[in-house]
Formats: structure tokens, C-alpha cells, sequence
């Protein structure tokens, strides 16, 4: 907060009011905020260096589960508020009564619908208004053990399910069914299921829909599930029946760039560096103008940091250049991916998550990374 000069932190999104609040996210609102003409906004208000003055503004139907949480360390609470607007105006309430109406407030601007902000600006005209996305983002980065262990956890059941969805599959299948199965074996395992990407043949769409896995066709799934809010991202790929030649060559040329990213993970790496291993190993492939690489980090968030690029394939508005070239630290977590677009076979993709250790990484749910062969 001292190196981007901000004298309160305003938090609106699930993911960092869980964080700040030591895991406690409502249970009513886990998955659908909008109720009435409105929405549930959680709101936490962190002063720079005094913690006994933060305040929490929730919704009425919280006060039972606030009760009950051992982890909710706030003391000035107010769970009352059913619309945004009235957030906005309760939060700026708080803030003046705490002495910082004239401060700089740090705003999730991405989390802050519009009646909301319009009633902090209103109450609040002495006030200046910041984003403070990527100074949250970077108190996210490093991973206590109990939350890698959520990480570990997530993917080691994303793959498990990916298995027996795969193996308890037939020829013809839709991968619309496939994806619903792997729906089906994630939640009994445990997980919240966010969503399944699927494609067979030589199709290039991933969109879960009436095509069928065929003998002889490649499957790749690309699935993310939490535990508790932490992701599990991973891709796996499956074929019916014997892999071809040109289908082991592809997933060989795969693993190689995987394997020269992962080998570039350690305390004290940057970013373009992970990169520039990749790409080194990606100029060596027989089939390399066919392929796209992409590393970033995750945890509460799929692409938090630590942010290796502000070139990839998905971009990061407003990411000061300075923020990839920050070393990683043990503690944070990478996905790793590569993807294969061959007009021939189709799609083909890995996609492996890492967390980073004191000595190089270690991989979560790092198995069924070859073809994962079905004769059914």
C-alpha cells in the first residue's frame, strides 16, 4: 500500500474479500450474486496499518454463517445491506467516521458496479480513487501451505475425474456427455465444477456439443474445479483406440516444450524466462507454427500473479512492465500449457499446474500425461 500510495483498501470481489477475511466466503451467495433488483456486494474496508478499524458490509442473510465463522476477525461489521448503492453509501459512511474521507481509497475497479461507485463518489468528493487490482493481486501470490495443499488437492481430483470419465466412455459419445460425466465426477469428489472444454476429431471447437468421439479420434479435455475457491486447471488428452504415429509425435513435441518450461521454474526466475525456455524448445518442433504456449499463475483467481508476460495470449490491462520482471518466489503457483492446432488430428493440449519450491517445483496431479488409451 506504501509503494502505490494508498491510505485504504476497498475490496468487492469474492475471491480477495475471502482472502483478507481468512477463507470465510457467504455460502448463500457461493455461486449467483444477483437477488432482487440488485446484487450481493461483500465489502471489506482495510486502513493502511490499523486493522482494529477495518469494517465488513455484508447481506442480511450472512449474520447466521458470520457466527459460526472462527476466521472473522472483523470487528465493525454491518450486514444489512440487500442492493449495491446502499454498499457504496454505508462504505463511505465508515470511511469518513475513520478519518480518511480525503484519502486515496484503492478500488477493485472490475468488482465495482456503477450505482456503487457513483454513491462512494457522491459521499466521498474529497476523496481519490485508485485501482488497486495488481497491489491485490500481489497479496495473493505467494500461497500459504494450507492453500497449496487446496491447489494440490483441486487437481488431483480434476485428473482423477478426467480418468474415469474417460475410461467409463464409448465410441459415439457427444462430448456434451462427456463433459456432463466429468461435471458428475468432480462434484462426487468433492469439488465446485466451473466448467469443461472438449473436443474430438479434427475439430478445432472446444465447445462441448453433438460431435462424437470416435475410434480412432483424439479427446481433449481442459477442465477447472475449486476446492474452497482455490483452481485446479489441467488438460488431458485420451484417444480410442491406438495412438497414431503423427498423434505420438505431436503429444512428444507437447511435452518437450512443457518439460523446457518446467525446468526454468525456480526461486528467483522471471517470466521471460519460462518463456524464452519454451519457445526455444517450440523452434525445435517439426509442427511449431501450429503451436501456442501460455504460463501464468493461479490460485483464488485463474491468471493471478506472478504475471510472467504482458504479451501472452491473454492480456493484463494496465500491467505495469515492471510487475514481469519480479522473480517468483516459492510458494506461488504456475499453469503451464501448450496447445497443438493440427488440421489432421485436431486439437491437442497439456495443461499442468506447478507450485514453485525452495528447490525448483513440484507438479500437482502430474499423471496421466500421455495418451490416455480407451478400447471400448
Amino acid at each position: 500500500m506504501d509503494e502505490v500510495g494508498i491510505d485504504l483498501l476497498l475490496v468487492t470481489s469474492k475471491e480477495n474479500v475471502q482472502y483478507l477475511l481468512g477463507g470465510y466466503r457467504s455460502s448463500f451467495y457461493g455461486h449467483r450474486d444477483a437477488i432482487g433488483v440488485s446484487r450481493y456486494l461483500p465489502c471489506l474496508g482495510y486502513p493502511k496499518g490499523e486493522p482494529q478499524k477495518a469494517f465488513y458490509i455484508g447481506n442480511p442473510l450472512e449474520r447466521s454463517q458470520q457466527e459460526l465463522e472462527p476466521n472473522f476477525w472483523v470487528e465493525n461489521v454491518n450486514s444489512n445491506c440487500w442492493h449495491s448503492e446502499t454498499t457504496g453509501r454505508e462504505a463511505a459512511r465508515f470511511i469518513l467516521k475513520i478519518g480518511l474521507g480525503t484519502g486515496t481509497v484503492g478500488v477493485e475497479t472490475s468488482f465495482l458496479p456503477a450505482d456503487c461507485f457513483a454513491a462512494l463518489e457522491r459521499e466521498l468528493p474529497g476523496a481519490k480513487f485508485v485501482n488497486a487490482h495488481y497491489t491485490l493481486d500481489r497479496l495473493r501470490a505467494v500461497k500459504r501451505p494450507d492453500e497449496l495443499a487446496l491447489v494440490r488437492e483441486a487437481s488431483e481430483l480434476i485428473v482423477e475425474s478426467m480418468f474415469q470419465a474417460v475410461r467409463s466412455t464409448s465410441a459415439g459419445t457427444t462430448t456434451r456427455e462427456i463433459a456432463r460425466s466429468l461435471m458428475h465426477e468432480e462434484v462426487s469428489r468433492g469439488l465446485s465444477f466451473d466448467y469443461c472444454l472438449a473436443s474430438t476429431g479434427s475439430s478445432f471447437n472446444r465447445t462441448p456439443s453433438d460431435r462424437r468421439w470416435e475410434k480412432g479420434t483424439v479427446l481433449s479435455l481442459d477442465s477447472g474445479g475449486s476446492k474452497n475457491g482455490y483452481i485446479g486447471d489441467l488438460a488431458r488428452m485420451a484417444v480410442l483406440g491406438k495412438p497414431t504415429s503423427l498423434m505420438d509425435d505431436l503429444l512428444a513435441e507437447i511435452k518437450a516444450i512443457q518439460q523446457a518450461a518446467r525446468n526454468a521454474v525456480r526461486p528467483g526466475a522471471v517470466g521471460e524466462r519460462i518463456f524464452e525456455k519454451a519457445m526455444n524448445a517450440q523452434a525445435e518442433c517439426p509442427h511449431r507454427e501450429q503451436i501456442i504456449f501460455n504460463a501464468h499463475g493461479m490460485g483464488l483467481v485463474q491468471h493471478e500473479a506472478p504475471y510472467l508476460t504482458s504479451t501472452g495470449v491473454i492480456p493484463y490491462p494496465g500491467l505495469d512492465p515492471k510487475e514481469t520482471k519480479r522473480p517468483i518466489q516459492t510458494g506461488m503457483v504456475l499453469s503451464i500449457e501448450t496447445d497443438i492446432l493440427n488440421p489432421e488430428v485436431g486439437f491437442l493440449k497439456l495443461e499442468d499446474t506447478v507450485a514453485v519450491t525452495d528447490n525448483g517445483f513440484e507438479a500437482y496431479g502430474d499423471w496421466g500425461r500421455d495418451w490416455i488409451v480407451v478400447d471400448r
